[in-house]
């Protein structure tokens, strides 16, 4: 059945019981991939211990998730409008699912990197199309509240992903941080399958040649942000800048002029999706510099335990959690540019907030610095994601919604080599220079935001 946001069901103030069903299955892939990125982090120590690796190779746990997400999202979208969105989120669940088991059954670190970077194959499929399916269940009028959850679950699941893995480190071996996914993955298959909507086809071929050069222009240009901000060789990270600039040329050469390309160059030609994008790159950099560098800075300077930390972590959370649903049912009613600029004001007061904190702070302290930096972070997400998926037209919507995963990738592992930049300049006090950053990205993104209010669509 079509469930286009022209079909009966937009006439409808309610969705139906199939499309709830549908809506839980999203959330809970969605969950499970965004926590799979965070809880990692936490991990590392005890993944590099238990697999007698050294810390600098057991960063390819992350990176090779990082890498396979990043590169393969847009070609996953591009496909998403060709095939069907329902078929690739389908498959990167059932894909990423079938990895977390590997993940878990991993002894070596090469096989484990490897299950990873499946794993990251099959986050991709969940995240490059979620955002398109939501257009497809909820009718226009309601597509705020719709996002307004997507955006809840996202953060949480990137905010408690800390708390998450410490709770279960402290009480089970690493393998089951990935063996959890297993039941939780295919519960949601069994959801998913009766359930995602159908959505309209294009037409179009699938072209491999841009996916190639897709895929190889974001990875190396991950690579290259990871491979400067550990300060490597200088030959390195530029031989990986240089790979990254010339395959983005040669992409956005061969892109030009057709009518869905996979790197949405038509898309952003239009002011409004291309400020959110904007906005959103710059948002979850200052995120990514807050939550990589907020753990160090509590157990390395406050000396609080692992545990105390993922708890410190979470009322940045615990506020999204309050404000994402209110700012989606806000942005059916008023402008994103308004919303999105209150809100990313009120997170880089919160980001300079944390960095001014005294050299002792109490619990209740840090607590209302993470609270102010959570609401303005709530009250951006939502209308942000609503603004990106109404400034294209339905049958792009897989190019908008692929647009809105890379371009929260894109500005978490901005956040984190630049954070990495600042411990390796300043040692631990690097967490102070981390946040300053942090609250300047926050206030470029809310200038960006409020840009959206005197710009056509």
């Amino acid at each position: 059945m079509d469930r286009s946001p022209n079909s009966s069901l937009a006439s409808t103030d309610a969705i139906s019981s199939r499309d709830r069903r549908a809506v839980a299955a999203l959330m809970v892939a969605v969950l499970l991939a965004t926590l799979d990125t965070a809880i990692a982090n936490t991990a590392l120590p005890a993944i590099a211990a238990d697999l007698l690796a050294a810390p600098a190779a057991s960063v390819w746990v992350i990176n090779a998730y990082q890498l396979a997400m990043v590169a393969t999202i847009l070609p996953l979208a591009a496909l998403g409008d060709i095939v069907g969105h329902r078929r690739i989120y389908i498959g990167g669940l059932a894909v990423f699912t079938i990895a977390s088991l590997a993940c878990a059954l991993a002894t070596t670190l090469p096989t484990l990197a490897a299950a990873r970077a499946l794993q990251g194959l099959g986050a991709a499929g969940i995240m490059s199309v979620n955002a398109a399916l939501l257009r497809f269940i909820y009718p226009p009028h309601r597509l705020g509240r719709g996002v307004g959850f997507n955006a809840l679950v996202v953060g949480i699941g990137f905010a408690v992903g800390p708390s998450v893995a410490s709770l279960i480190l402290s009480v089970a071996s690493w393998p089951w941080l990935f063996g959890i996914n297993v039941p939780l993955g295919l519960a949601a298959l069994a959801v998913a399958i009766p359930s995602l909507p159908a959505s309209p086809r294009s037409t179009h071929s699938f072209d491999k040649i841009a996916a190639a050069f897709n895929v190889i222009t974001f990875a190396a240009l991950i690579l290259a942000l990871g491979s400067a901000a550990q300060r490597e060789p200088m030959g390195w990270w530029l031989s990986a800048l240089a790979v990254a600039l010339l395959f983005g040329v040669l992409l956005v050469r061969r892109e030009h002029g057709r009518p869905s390309p996979i790197l949405p160059v038509d898309l952003f030609r239009r002011p409004a999706f291309a400020l959110s994008s904007i906005t959103s790159i710059c948002t979850f950099a200052a995120q990514g510099l807050a939550f990589v560098s907020l753990p160090f800075y509590f157990e390395g300077v406050l000396h609080r335990s692992q545990v105390d930390t993922g708890f410190l972590m979470s009322p940045w959370s615990l506020v999204v959690a309050l404000a994402a649903p209110l700012a989606g049912r806000l942005a059916d009613r008023y402008p994103p540019g308004l919303l999105g600029g209150i809100g990313l004001a009120v997170l880089s007061v919160g980001m300079v907030s944390l960095a001014l904190m005294p050299t002792d702070p109490s619990v209740l302290d840090i607590s209302i610095r993470m609270a102010i930096c959570g609401a303005g972070f709530g009250f951006f997400q939502a209308p942000n994601l609503r603004a990106i998926m109404a400034a294209a037209p339905p049958e792009r919507s897989g190019g908008a919604s692929g647009t809105i995963a890379t371009s929260r990738l894109l500005g978490q592992a901005t956040g984190a080599a630049l954070t990495a930049l600042c411990f390796s300049l300043a040692g631990v006090h690097g967490a102070a220079d981390a946040l300053w950053l942090g609250a300047a990205f926050a206030a470029v993104a809310s200038v960006a935001s409020g840009l959206r209010l005197v710009v056509a669509k």
